[in-house]
């Protein structure tokens, strides 16, 4: 193999260094792709519902509000072809089909919930950092008005 040449498509090149490997930005590098789909805020609300129990598709696009029918149906065919989500449909009229997490599926909801349970420990000093933030800003727009004017 040519000095350089990927290893496998979607290895993350130049990152020799596990710990470098594993948060690399390229658009082009597999942890990054599998973190955007992990992370946005309709795959973690349907992961943490489905924790919960099966769920048919209409239930879970009335859990998750303002989610809409096309984009929790892409959402849903995502986790399914990562492995996170099990699809199965029952042959009756009319057609029956159900979501559950994998086991896969209820590792990463473990992850997820130590998040949530970490924003939960910490909202009050993000509110905190929050309100600072917004004061100082409030400030230094003031005081660059009064030095325009």
């Amino acid at each position: 193999m040519e000095d350089g040449t990927s290893k496998a498509p979607g290895y993350c090149t130049g990152t020799e260094d596990d710990e470098a490997r594993q948060w690399d930005v390229r658009a082009d590098c597999d942890v990054r792709h599998i973190l955007d789909r992990v992370a946005d805020k309709w795959s973690l609300l349907v992961i943490a519902l489905l924790e919960r129990r099966t769920m048919r598709f209409t239930e879970l696009r009335r859990a998750v509000d303002g989610v809409s029918q096309r984009m929790l149906t892409v959402t849903l065919r995502q986790l399914e072809r990562d492995g996170l989500v099990r699809r199965t449909v029952y042959p009756v009229v009319p057609p029956r089909v159900e979501y559950e997490l994998t086991a896969l599926g209820v590792s990463l909801h473990e992850v997820i919930r130590s998040l949530v349970i970490w924003t939960e420990e910490h909202q009050q000093e993000i509110s905190d950092a929050r309100s600072v933030y917004d004061e100082r800003a409030e400030e230094q727009e003031r005081e660059l008005q009064a030095v325009t004017r």
